[in-house]
């Protein structure tokens, strides 16, 4: 079965069983020298998107976009299901369709009405149905649920940049964009209206992802710009992270920790990382990399291994915390093999594909590998 939503999508959209404790998720054995630790019920697990149109699989089919994952040494996927409601029937073959090829499902994004995010007329239907989505997840022993608030998402600020040996970065400029106006189809909104509203959610919603032993995962804003279009953003600074996760305590509601974005709020991910791994509140893990020239407005997203990140230094306090969930690296780097493959649409300026998401993986799986494995 495919989904047709990829993730990115999802993006847009929104504005294994599960093991105890909630969001954990299971690992099959790996064949790894003998003496070598590897992905286990205690450590980090390296994932690939699964699904249509998720240019990490690439393939024009479930098998082919499984096997290529696979051939990577990549045990886990995130995946897109849409706009809530979820239905039981369809996210169950979803997940057991990755399952019979070798992939754990381990974190599926969830779109939902715009009406939830600016308090408009449908949100509580809308929260309902994000509810019974949520429930529908612990069926089918989905461990996290990743989601995304925003008013508007400046993607407007992104341009391709020139990156090494003729591949292609993801630069950002907020001075080319801060003073865009807001659509009418959005508004412009306050950052006490946002947190206003966000708190609402939460409220309602986390209660039924601990009873269902679900995890939920908010996403950074990204591009981390202090106002998009008119709006504020509540996920774009650590001070903004930290009181999302004190509106509700529970381990069920936390965040996506993404270590590019923390940099390019001109944040230390490492410490970043400690802070929120010690309240267990790190539910999913991008990792990637940038080169900031001002924090929160100009940047450039490139290879992960170049930029201000030490990428080691994070897998090393992943480990050394025992994160039991997944990490994903993503935003790969526009290459010349990905360009010149037939039907290849990145899905931002500089973007990349298959054979990049290659790169990112061989690069972290060694990382992990060295972290769990030291001489």
């Amino acid at each position: 079965m495919s989904d047709k939503l990829t993730r990115r999508t999802v993006f847009q959209v929104a504005g294994a069983a599960a093991l105890a404790p909630a969001g954990s998720i299971a690992a099959p054995a790996e064949k790894l020298p003998m003496g070598m630790k590897g992905e286990g019920p205690d450590t980090p697990k390296i994932c690939l998107e699964y699904g249509s149109g998720g240019l990490s699989a690439g393939g024009n089919t479930d098998d082919e976009r499984i096997r290529r994952i696979k051939q990577l040494g990549v045990n886990y996927a995130v995946g897109a299901m849409g706009v809530a409601p979820w239905d039981e029937t369809r996210l169950r073959a979803y997940m057991d369709k990755a399952k019979e090829g070798g992939l754990t499902i381990g974190n599926i994004m969830i779109g939902f009405p715009y009406s939830v995010i600016a308090a408009r007329e449908g949100r509580d239907d809308a929260i309902e149905k994000v509810k019974d989505s949520i429930v529908v997840a612990g069926k089918c022993g989905l461990p996290v649920v990743e989601y995304n608030w925003y008013a508007h998402r400046i993607t407007e600020g992104y341009y391709e940049v020139p990156g090494r040996g003729g591949a292609s970065y993801t630069g950002f400029d907020y001075t080319k964009i801060r003073d865009l106006p807001a659509l009418e189809r959005e508004g412009a909104h306050t950052l006490d209206e946002m947190w206003t509203n966000i708190a609402y959610f939460l409220k309602a919603v986390i209660p039924v992802a601990e009873k269902a032993n679900v995890r939920l995962a908010l996403h950074p804003n990204d591009p981390p710009a202090p106002v998009s279009r008119g709006s504020q953003q509540i996920m774009g600074s650590v001070e903004g992270w930290k009181k999302l996760v004190d509106i509700v305590p529970s381990k069920s509601n936390g965040i996506t920790f993404d270590c590019g974005v923390t940099r390019e709020m001109g944040h230390d991910p490492v410490e970043v990382c400690r802070y929120f791994g010690a309240k267990d509140r790190i539910n999913h893990v991008h990792f990637r990399n940038v080169i900031v020239e001002k924090p929160y407005e100009h940047y450039e997203e490139v290879f992960i291994d170049e930029g201000y990140n030490n990428m080691f230094a994070v897998m090393k306090e992943l480990v050394r915390q025992k994160y039991p969930r997944m990490v994903y690296p993503e935003h790969p780097r526009a290459i010349d093999y990905d360009r010149a493959q037939t039907g290849f649409h990145p899905t931002y300026p500089g973007g990349g594909g298959y054979a990049a998401f290659a790169f990112n993986v061989g690069y972290a799986r060694a990382m992990l590998q060295a972290c769990l494995n030291p001489a």
